[in-house]
């Protein structure tokens, strides 16, 4: 049997750190009264990481994990950003008020501990 390269084995490692901070993110969320719409959500321009309701506004959250809030931080450049409002301009043209939804765009940033740090507002439209 062949075994996994160390490249592979990272890989797997960094998808369930990734998930196991999207599903602590929504956690986070919904013990602050927000439902879930949509994880990893995908459309043509992307994927958002969680899609949440509150009340009629619509919260599109990217999860980053890294050792510190601010390397985590880091993590998000300007193409991703720009990935990430082209998708959520695609979700929100499903919407019943299509492009006058009300939204907001968060960053969740989790430590090496778990602790999350939201920034909400973090991407322009």
């Amino acid at each position: 049997m062949k075994r996994p390269s160390e490249r592979s084995r990272r890989g797997a490692l960094a998808w369930h750190s990734g998930n196991a901070a999207e599903e602590a993110t929504a956690r986070y969320y919904e013990s602050r009264g927000a439902r879930i719409a949509a994880r990893r959500w995908r459309g043509r321009a992307g994927e958002i990481d969680l899609i949440l309701r509150e009340g009629s506004r619509v919260v599109f959250v990217e999860v980053k994990k890294a050792d510190t809030h601010a390397a985590a931080a880091e993590r998000l450049g300007a193409r991703q950003q720009d990935r990430i409002w082209r998708a959520a301009s695609e979700f929100i043209g499903g919407e019943p008020m299509g492009q006058d939804t009300e939204v907001r765009f968060d960053v969740a940033l989790m430590d090496s501990l778990g602790r999350i740090e939201v920034v909400a507002n973090a991407i322009g439209c």
